[in-house]
């Protein structure tokens, strides 16, 4: 294989010559045992470690600013800019760093970012480590042999973790990492981390840039179907919301756990894998996770016994982003696992998980159009009460449209396609709050229980909810049920639920002056959505 007829010269890549080209994943696993990349852990799964970045470096990623993104990129803490001319200099250091004459292999993986033949972004990865082009095997989609015949990239992401930038102040940049996009020139670089989740979210970011140019919404979420393949319902929330959780049905076959596109055909997987958190992973809470790991996964940052390479997953000396990736089929009950591709018809229910650590929210509701713009653009969910130091109250976070740090376009961008699909479709959206009851975390109050979160879900996907009888809650002004099949009736009421009103009057207002400032900060083109937000004055209000 040559460089010429892959077209590595065209990069400017030149004079490396071990090229290994989607290689089977035993010959890379023997290639990361023999470098001294990792070691062979339970089940014959690889274990490495990702160096000093044990996750995503946000500070560090940068969008390159020239005439095609000037005006259509969402600029700020998200999407920073550089010029042309830094990108042109890092990357003359990254093509060099390949160009070096060292005998090592070049790993390239070519393959596809999404399911759908008609909106499939065909990938192109160059690492330098194994291991690496392990993590790619396994989470995008591998092409088959004819496929790659005339294989033509439409993104290439040249990853040089060895490479620093160490005129980052010069440049006026935040570190000697980089994690940079051209989308004018195609190609993204990486210098400074190894963590792999650098380069699955980057191809994200490119598809949330690129995907709804022509009207295909990108998501932040997970999706599955029914034994028959209909009746799709997708998951949206942050992490620690529940969402892999919930989506992990043993009745209904994923599509996928994190990524996807909704286009005018249905929905589709953007991956070929799954990317999970392993930290304190159980066998009995999570057996489809724990049972994945076997030949051909990855594990990362992982801490185990030296002589007996058995891993104690409730160690986060290392890291609390402990990670696993493998092949979507090894979740036994996918839909790629049954011999189809990660699709499934146009959804019929929306979940929006939130866990709110102020007691407020109800646990279920039913959202308005306009009400899932206002909370799609919002993304909200709130930490825990004393898991950090210094916290003594709940800390609100919002992600706009449960995915900010990948968004490169506005949030409305997102938010109106949303909005079209589920008019035409008719899909219903619900909020669910797997967060506190009876008052704020801080206050002692139980959370609500994973067996009235399921029995709520299980109602929305079969349509049970609604039969029952709703009522306007005096917060946001959410519809609620009243009763549900296998839900303590009192929970479903927030407010009656708390022991003092005036307490929970007090924290409903503190949360819904935390969505109004944060709504504030998406400017004038959302503020037509601002009455589907919380209501001034919910007291008056009877539920």
């Amino acid at each position: 294989m040559t460089l010429n007829n892959l077209g590595l010269d065209k990069l400017g890549i030149t004079r490396a010559e071990r090229i290994v080209r989607n290689p089977p994943v035993e010959s890379l696993i023997e290639d990361i045992v023999l470098n001294k990349e990792g070691k062979i852990g339970m089940n014959g799964a690889v274990m490495v470690d990702t160096g000093r970045f044990t996750g995503r470096s946000p500070l560090d990623k940068y969008i390159v600013d020239e005439p095609t993104t000037s005006d259509n990129v969402w600029w700020g803490s998200v999407n920073r800019k550089i010029s042309e001319e830094i990108f042109d200099e890092l990357y003359e250091k990254v093509v060099h760093f390949y160009n070096q004459e060292d005998n090592s292999n070049t790993y390239i993986f070519d393959g596809f970012g999404g399911a759908a033949i008609d909106h499939r972004l065909h990938v192109r990865i160059i690492a330098k480590k194994a291991w690496q082009a392990h993590f790619c095997h396994n989470m995008f989609i591998r092409p088959t042999r004819e496929e790659l015949l005339n294989f033509s990239p439409d993104f290439t992401i040249i990853n040089a973790s060895n490479v620093y930038n160490e005129k980052f102040e010069i440049h006026g940049l935040n570190s000697e990492t980089f994690i940079i996009f051209n989308f004018q020139k195609r190609i993204g670089i990486i210098g400074g981390t190894e963590y792999g989740g650098e380069m699955k979210k980057g191809i994200f970011s490119v598809l949330n840039y690129m995907l709804p140019m022509k009207g295909v919404l990108s998501m932040h979420c997970s999706a599955n179907v029914d034994t028959n393949g209909r009746n799709t319902a997708l998951f949206f929330g942050l992490s620690g919301t529940g969402k892999t959780t919930l989506s992990t049905d043993p009745n209904r076959p994923l599509i996928g756990d994190d990524e996807h596109g909704w286009s005018d055909d249905g929905v589709f997987n953007f991956e070929g894998g799954c990317y999970a958190k392993v930290i304190n992973l159980d066998k009995d809470a999570e057996p489809d996770i724990y049972n994945a790991i076997r030949h051909g996964a990855l594990l990362e940052n992982v801490c185990y016994d030296e002589r007996t390479r058995i891993i104690d997953f409730t160690d986060s000396s290392k890291t609390e982003n402990t990670r696993v990736s493998y092949p979507i089929d090894h979740i036994e009950n996918s839909v790629f696992a049954s011999g189809k591709p990660s699709m499934g018809p146009h959804p019929q229910i929306l979940v929006f998980l939130t866990c709110d650590a102020y007691g407020v929210l109800p646990p279920v509701s039913k959202l308005t159009p306009d009400q899932a713009m206002y909370h799609f653009i919002s993304g909200y969910t709130a930490k825990v009460a004393g898991t950090e130091r210094g916290i003594t109250e709940p800390v609100a976070t919002f992600s706009p449209c449960f995915g900010g740090p990948f968004l490169t376009l506005h949030p409305l961008r997102y938010a109106e396609l949303l909005k079209s699909k589920i008019k035409i479709h008719q899909t219903k959206v619900y909020l669910v709050n797997t967060g506190w009851n009876g008052g704020s975390a801080a206050s002692g109050a139980k959370r609500i229980s994973i067996q009235n979160t399921r029995a709520m879900i299980t109602a929305i996907l079969d349509g049970s909810i609604e039969k029952s009888e709703f009522k306007t809650e005096p917060v946001f002004g959410l519809s609620c049920p009243q009763s549900l099949t296998g839900v303590n009736s009192e929970v479903l009421n927030p407010r009656s639920s708390w022991n003092s009103l005036d307490e929970y009057d007090k924290q409903a207002s503190t949360l819904g002056e935390l969505f109004t400032n944060n709504f504030k900060t998406y400017g004038k083109a959302v503020s037509y959505l601002k009455q589907a937000g919380p209501i001034k004055n919910h007291k008056e209000i009877a539920i």
